[in-house]
């Protein structure tokens, strides 16, 4: 049986340079969040489950997942620590628990890219250059997109940090750009129809609040998905903290930052696309609803311009789930709590990178694009999975939280002080209604996904359990661990 790591020992084999600033860990957080990427995405299905009305959905999930941002951001800044909600729940209730969030995790991240990917293939590229989308096509498409991500992630860092930070420099000048446009001339040409923002066509008005059954959801309900897939993944600047500096100041107010931005541009850009909808049951049948209305409104040559600025968006978006995939499966890894341990585990010592981690993601998001991308529905599986996946890591991380709150160490930057318990209830009140609406059928195959996601880390966690013991599983004790990386030296294997 093996015997326990030391917190010296688990945090030495980190070999990463601590460079990072605030504005990297923001852009870290808005570009996985990303609106661009989850509107363009889940636009055209909150269109045909919930009509145009269901668009109003969206300030509540922001004001949700806002409180989840918080409650992350009083984690981070107590155990600033690659693996975020791995490292949390695993010290916060314990390791067998953390290992099933850190499996849980991976499972969501090597989804979400394929999600997002997949987006530029088949809602932007065909109306940007005129031709029809089909799987195949996109299929091929989204494997190269991913390619290059994978490619810079295990290059560099910095250049993978400094082509995102670009990236989002880029998305919020075009996305307030484009958002005011779409007002100005939507409004010049008198096409801003407002009626529309509580329209419910394709959809009958009536049953139109229903809550749903037990294995059916009522359409405003449905419409919660589009915050609940695009305000996810701002923990993600948390993954990073190995290479933030002073990361337990910078991370919560990069988190909370990050949501608050992208709530109020994403709503007025809702607005704003919505307004100039115009027939709302025919835009629902287009397969390509945004990128349509762009066009239309803006022109071929200003729309389309603006259609590139959105895919390199969705590009930073993807490269940043990329990153914080390898970022993960290399955590695990150094904790030998992962598959493959041996080899992922390492730092490439010219790169300062995890090469072989970021193959390894590389690998399993091109088996999971393989499966999913011959279906017709390829989108609404994917984007409806890896909205379902952050909602249970949020979920147990709260609960954890919750319980164990008064035994964390002691907060080195951020702390939500009187306004904790109020904001732990708006969160875990938020959270439990949006794992409720995925008991609808239509949500068979994201479950079906999930389950055996979760049967796959079962079985290695009871062959590690039957090699280790419960002993074997143990973590490094919850000390201020930023300090011990800060100490200890730094070593590449």
């Amino acid at each position: 049986m093996e015997t326990p790591h030391s917190a010296v020992a688990t945090a030495q084999a980190s070999g990463m340079k601590r460079e990072l600033g605030w504005y990297a860990s923001f852009s870290v957080a808005f570009g996985f969040v990303s609106i661009a990427t989850g509107i363009f995405t889940t636009y055209g299905a909150v269109l045909n489950t919930s009509g145009a009305r269901g668009i109003w959905a969206w300030p509540i999930a922001v004001v949700g997942q806002l409180a989840v941002a918080a409650i992350f951001g009083a984690l981070a800044a107590r155990m600033p620590i690659s693996g975020y909600a791995y490292q949390w729940v695993s010290r916060l209730a314990n390791p067998i628990l953390g290992w099933l969030m850190g499996w849980i995790s991976f499972a969501f991240l090597i989804i979400v890219v394929v999600a997002v990917d997949y987006t530029i293939a088949a809602t932007i590229l065909p109306e940007l250059f005129g031709y029809t989308s089909t799987p195949q096509n996109n299929w091929v498409i989204t494997a190269v997109v991913m390619l290059l991500q994978a490619i810079l992630v295990a290059l560099s860092t910095r250049a993978t940090n400094k082509v995102n930070a670009v990236a989002v420099t880029i998305q919020i000048i075009g996305m307030i750009g484009l958002t005011v446009l779409l007002f100005v001339v939507g409004g010049i040409a008198g096409r801003l129809d407002f009626a529309n923002l509580f329209a419910t066509a394709p959809l009958p008005s009536t049953d139109y609040w229903d809550f749903g059954g037990l294995s059916d959801v009522g359409p405003f309900p449905l419409a919660f998905l589009l915050g609940a897939f695009t305000i996810v993944g701002f923990e993600s600047a948390a993954n990073l903290a190995e290479e933030t500096k002073d990361p337990a100041r910078v991370i919560p107010k990069a988190m909370i930052q990050a949501v608050l931005s992208l709530g109020v541009l994403g709503m007025l850009f809702l607005i704003a696309i919505t307004a100039l909808a115009g027939d709302t049951a025919e835009l629902a049948a287009s397969a390509t609803p945004v990128a349509a209305v762009i066009t239309s409104v803006l022109g071929p040559v200003v729309g389309k311009i603006l259609l590139v600025l959105v895919v390199v968006s969705i590009f930073s978006c993807g490269l940043v789930i990329t990153l914080s995939g390898t970022r993960l499966v290399w955590a695990m890894s150094r904790d030998e709590r992962f598959p493959g341990w041996q080899l992922l585990r390492k730092v490439n010592a010219s790169r300062g990178t995890p090469v072989a981690s970021s193959v390894f993601v590389f690998v399993v998001t091109q088996v999971i694009l393989a499966i999913f991308a011959q279906s017709s529905d390829a989108l609404f599986v994917l984007f409806s999975a890896a909205t379902l996946l952050p909602a249970m890591i949020y979920a147990g991380t709260i609960l954890m939280y919750a319980v164990k709150r008064r035994s964390l160490p002691a907060s080195q930057g951020f702390s939500l002080g009187k306004w904790e318990i109020p904001v732990l209830v708006l969160a875990a009140v938020w959270l439990v209604y949006e794992l409720a609406i995925f008991r609808d059928d239509s949500f068979a195959q994201p479950r079906l996904y999930v389950g055996f996601m979760i049967l796959i880390g079962a079985v290695y966690l009871a062959y590690l359990l039957v090699r280790r013991g419960v002993k074997g599983m143990t973590m490094p004790d919850m000390v201020d661990v930023d300090k011990v990386l800060d100490v200890a030296p730094p070593t590449h294997k």
